[in-house]
């Protein structure tokens, strides 16, 4: 089962305070999971901590599901980096910066984990 979803990203406050470990454990902790509200959740038949895989033009990654019952039916929330950075739009218009909102995505349950730090950048590479 897939649903369709409107992704958003941006900067959290636990995100933010792991950004000078970019490989430790807490900014993996802080960056990879998608919010979805529970509505969303039940139709994936899935559960918060699941593996999710979020799909969209500009490529795939695989997140922890995280429940927030503030978000409306089919908007997703991936917090800024690398994970989020595997599915936005590389294209930054001139700015510096690409666009963090309004992404259209299939999100899926998966049995895959999300990728460390180093195994996402060699991905990256790879691609």
């Amino acid at each position: 089962m897939k649903i369709k979803a409107n992704l958003i990203s941006g900067r959290t406050a636990d995100q933010g305070a792991h950004l000078e470990a970019k490989t430790h454990k807490g900014y993996f902790d802080a960056c990879t999971y998608c919010e979805l509200n529970s509505a969303d959740l039940e139709r994936l038949s899935a559960s918060e901590g699941n593996s999710l895989k979020v799909t969209t033009e500009f490529g795939d990654v695989v997140v922890f599901a995280k429940a927030n019952d503030g978000n409306p039916d089919g908007l997703a929330f991936i917090p800024m980096g690398p994970w989020a950075n595997a599915v936005l739009s590389p294209d930054t218009h001139g700015c510096g910066m690409p666009g963090f909102k309004g992404v259209p995505a299939e999100i899926e349950v998966t049995d895959e984990k999300p990728l460390d730090m180093k195994s996402l950048m060699k991905k990256y590479l790879e691609d």
